[in-house]
């Protein structure tokens, strides 16, 4: 059984792994479904290097799945739920903006 300072360490790694903006961009990307490398650097806007790199990154806490397909590694989301993490997330710094503008 995990303690709860194991799960606080793995969920601490996960919110780790979410927090850049191009690891935000391609899990905004893979919101539609799974994706190959290639269109996730053509969604993105960022290089090959950089995008395979986050993915690595997403990948190892668990936030994509990967899988081949001939020559191409496609990814999607692990779970629907990290999306609505991520909504969430930006819901509420979205509130706090609002707040702090009308203060």
């Amino acid at each position: 059984m995990e303690s709860a300072a194991d799960l606080r360490r793995r969920v601490a790694a996960g919110f780790k792994a979410l927090a850049d903006p191009l690891r935000l961009a391609i899990v905004e990307s893979l919101r539609g479904g799974e994706r190959n490398v290639s269109e996730l650097v053509r969604a993105t806007g960022g290089a090959q290097a950089n995008v395979s790199k986050h993915l690595q990154i997403l990948h190892a806490s668990g936030i994509v799945h990967r899988r081949r397909s001939g020559l191409y590694t496609c990814y999607r989301l692990a779970d629907a739920d990290i999306a609505g993490l991520c909504d969430a997330m930006a819901e509420r710094m979205s509130s706090a903006g609002r707040a702090l503008e009308s203060a």
